[in-house]
């Protein structure tokens, strides 16, 4: 059974990896902020998530799931946060209302 569950952490870490090297690709090769933006906080998000889920089953406590749980969780609420505020400040800079 750990190692099913060791496993199944690898798989999500790699997993996770693979995300942020596709939310990076997004960012260097799409053309305009907006779009760049989207690539990061999608991909980004979804790796960090595998991520953290990936090595709270690696540690094996319930007590770092809920803080790594609750670290995802924040971060979520600033990369939203931030890419609104960089897409406002991209459309007050080419004179959009």
């Amino acid at each position: 059974m750990s190692g099913i569950i060791e496993l199944a952490g690898l798989a999500l870490v790699i997993g996770g990896a693979f995300f942020f090297t596709a939310g990076t690709l997004g960012l260097i090769r799409f053309p305009d902020l907006r779009s760049r933006l989207h690539a990061l906080t999608k991909a980004d998000n979804l790796g960090l998530g595998m991520l953290l889920a990936g090595i709270s089953l690696l540690l094996g406590s319930w007590t770092a799931a809920a803080i790594l749980g609750l670290t995802w969780i924040l971060a979520l609420g600033a990369a939203s946060i931030s890419a609104h505020v960089l897409s406002g400040i991209e459309a007050r800079q080419q004179g959009e209302p």
